[in-house]
């Protein structure tokens, strides 16, 4: 993982973080059915994002200019499915049948990646880097809630698959060999930003269960995030977001 990425908010420990359904592993917290409803969304929507992005990078990789290019986006595809299978096999062992847990949410992931598809090879990078790390600040965000074991699959599914620095590496040498590249990319990751937070911003909102856990809590046992607290994770992912701009060598 890149330093930018170590740096980025993956939701500080709050008041509330190690109470409830935080301090209990799955089998203690899902005997609360509303909370194992929110996880079975949070897993669904995890579970398609991670096969979109599978399915994503092996198209990019058609854009790729070198033949070290096309093998370095098929490898990070290829972590991509083992995350994918990971969450499918998480569902599976919880008793729910993995493709209606996913079926909710891929309108909604298609529709983004229909929204935001890049033109050129560059775009694609910075897609890959600004739009699926906003994604996965947010989902840090929402694991602080969730019980020990499935909080510890969700980190570990988020991992940077090794596109940071590769993303890095390649839009910097783009914009030092022609500087006008750098505005257009500019725009367009303000654009990711936009329509990521919102992507975000709808899953949780068309998910009863899963907004429940996450504002308020369920039954009790878990605190959610207060209006003061939502305001303070999205400011922690915009700021991720202008670490990330940086690192890229573009302006916020």
């Amino acid at each position: 993982m890149s330093t930018v990425e170590n740096a980025s908010p993956a939701a500080a420990d709050d008041d509330g973080a190690n109470a409830g359904i935080a301090a209990q592993n799955w089998s203690e917290a899902s005997a609360s059915p509303q909370y194992r409803a929110a996880v079975v969304d949070l897993l669904g929507a995890l579970a398609y994002g991670e096969l979109a992005a599978f399915e994503r990078l092996a198209e990019d990789a058609k854009l790729a200019p070198t033949l070290s290019d096309k093998a370095e986006l098929a490898k990070m595809a290829s972590a991509e499915f083992q995350h994918f299978e990971r969450l499918r096999d998480r569902l599976a062992a919880i008793d729910v049948e993995p493709t209606g847990a996913m079926e909710p949410f891929a309108k909604g992931v298609d529709d983004f990646h229909r929204q935001t598809a890049p033109s050129d090879w560059l775009e694609g990078l910075v897609k890959a880097y600004v739009g699926d790390s906003i994604a996965s600040d947010f989902y840090r965000e929402v694991a602080t809630h969730l019980d020990t074991d499935t909080r510890a699959l969700v980190v570990s599914v988020l991992d940077d698959t090794g596109h940071g620095g590769f993303a890095i590496e390649k839009v910097r040498a783009a914009i030092e060999a022609d500087p006008r590249c750098g505005g257009r990319l500019a725009l367009w990751a303000r654009r990711l930003m936009g329509e990521a937070l919102s992507q975000a911003q709808r899953v949780v909102a068309e998910r009863d269960a899963l907004s429940t856990m996450l504002v308020g809590g369920v039954d009790g046992m878990a605190a959610g995030f207060d209006l003061a607290a939502v305001g303070e994770m999205f400011t922690r992912i915009t700021k991720a977001h202008t670490r990330r701009m940086a690192a890229l060598g573009l302006a916020a």
